[in-house]
């Protein structure tokens, strides 16, 4: 297979959690570095989990990302449908197939006598017995019926099982993991078409790779276990010297070692979704990293290094550095443990990255009384304070209004009455307004100022900060009296003192 096509095949059943968001993130990245095309596989052959809105909510959550697929449902290409609900009459001729060659059976158990096989095969040693080896032979199905009764059973509900071979051992080379081996004795016959006529993902995904003709599958650890229907399929079909690369991607753990999880979420305080998501069946809410004000690259690169790294050091990375530099033998096997403040750290250095003109667009949701004309100079004055996008809207936004309230307490706890004269003087020297060229001239008047009146300048900064901004935050008091202007700091000063 000469081109790279790699995909991702979520199912439409809630949030999209940032392990997705990772898998698609490393598909991505491998497909942009190879030339290669990314694809969108909307996989709902389980119709009793679909979540109407979670489809749409999905290419959402990647148009945030800036991770969009080359082909999906939303850009057709030349193998779809992209929908499995969509290419469900081109799974059954596959399973007759697997029939004919001996390779799978029919199925005809009810749930009572699933549930009666489950406790007739339980032990100590076994407590949840499986259909498979053991005990298929003591089901109904085509390997213990006759002709005529499987024709009979045929026109009533029925499954297609997978025939798995006893005491064989499969490999296959993981790019991640090397030689991994299983014992299919130990794997259960699953379900390859169910009664309803859709395809579990087993045989769906297998057939839609081989049909979509994907190079390379980056999936999570969790479908490890899987591996050997997969493999046996990709051989029972005729299609082994076609089946893709696999690379099973590392977990990613809460704070506690297990795996990531909306436990972890409300346990901690965290976002595990890359954007809200609401459940409509249940009304449950989850939030997002898109709201909490990260930036979509600072969470890309976060979840670039959870699990892979260049060798270098380096923690900074663009998309463009990490599409040349990214290499999949380099990812590791072990799980990485997401940390919500290394999270908050890459956040905070990306918005240092940003001009104050790319910031702008961001962050004025939370700026509401922003003027066009001072907004890119404030912005370059307090994109260092800023964590979140939401912190521009404290460390920017008395800059466009004037406080709601001041931090009194602080403010008496070290006053002096001299300091009153100071500042009713202070006003009236603002208001009318001066000519501020620059910062450096309203503090060279306000230290002169200090000076005839005998008092140390270091003992009104932090008053004068608190006049200005509420509270004891904020740049340099004398770059946000140039950028507010005499007037308005006249007018600050004086609703302060009128309150001591």
């Amino acid at each position: 297979m000469s081109q790279v096509r790699v995909r991702f095949a979520p199912s439409p059943t809630g949030g999209l959690h940032i392990g997705g968001v990772r898998t698609v993130l490393f598909n991505y990245l491998f497909a942009r570095q190879q030339g290669g095309t990314f694809v969108l596989r909307i996989e709902d052959t389980d119709q009793s989990r679909f979540v109407p809105g979670a489809e749409q909510y999905i290419f959402n959550c990647l148009r945030w990302c800036g991770l969009m697929p080359d082909e999906s449902v939303e850009h057709p290409g030349a193998v779809g449908p992209y929908r499995q609900s969509e290419r469900k009459a081109l799974y059954r001729p596959y399973a007759e197939q697997l029939i004919a060659a001996g390779k799978a059976y029919y199925a005809f158990d009810t749930p009572e006598e699933l549930a009666q096989m489950r406790e007739q095969f339980k032990t100590a040693e076994n407590p949840s017995p499986q259909y498979g080896a053991v005990t298929r032979m003591h089901m109904r199905n085509s390997l213990t019926m006759d002709e005529a009764a499987v024709a009979e059973a045929l026109n009533g509900p029925h499954v297609v099982r997978i025939l798995m071979p006893q005491d064989e051992r499969i490999q296959f080379k993981d790019m991640i993991r090397g030689e991994v081996s299983f014992d299919t004795g130990l794997v259960d016959d699953k379900v390859l078409l169910k009664a309803d006529g859709m395809p579990t993902y087993h045989l769906a995904v297998v057939v839609d790779d081989y049909l979509m003709q994907i190079s390379h599958v980056f999936r999570g650890e969790e479908w490890l276990p899987s591996a050997p229907i997969h493999l046996l399929l990709w051989r029972y079909l005729g299609w082994e010297e076609k089946m893709p690369q696999w690379a099973h991607l590392p977990l990613l753990l809460g704070p506690d070692g297990a795996k990531l999880s909306k436990r972890h979420g409300s346990k901690y305080g965290f976002p595990i979704f890359a954007m809200n998501w609401t459940d409509p069946r249940t009304g449950d809410f989850t939030e997002g990293f898109a709201e909490r004000g990260f930036l979509p690259q600072a969470l890309l690169n976060l979840l670039a290094l959870l699990g892979w790294n260049d060798g270098s050091g380096q923690e900074l990375f663009s998309m463009e550095e990490l599409v040349q530099r990214f290499d999949i033998s380099r990812v590791s096997h072990s799980g990485a443990v997401f940390d919500f403040e290394k999270a908050r750290w890459f956040n905070h250095q990306h918005i240092h990255r940003l001009s104050a003109a790319e910031l702008a667009p961001l962050v004025m949701p939370y700026l509401p009384a922003a003027s066009n004309e001072k907004l890119l100079p404030v912005l370059e004055l307090v994109k260092e304070r800023c964590t979140l996008l939401p912190d521009f809207g404290v460390q920017a936004g008395f800059f466009f209004q004037t406080p709601e309230s001041i931090d009194l307490d602080s403010l008496r706890a070290k006053w002096k009455p001299v300091y009153a004269a100071f500042f009713e003087t202070l006003a009236s020297a603002w208001d009318p307004a001066p000519a501020w060229e620059n910062a450096a001239d309203i503090e060279t008047a306000f230290t002169v100022l200090a000076q005839e009146l005998g008092i140390k300048k270091g003992e009104l900064m932090l008053p004068l900060r608190i006049m200005l901004v509420g509270g004891k935050f904020g740049p340099g008091v004398f770059d946000i009296l140039h950028l507010i202007g005499a007037s308005e700091a006249a007018k600050r000063v004086r609703n302060a003192l009128s309150q001591i």
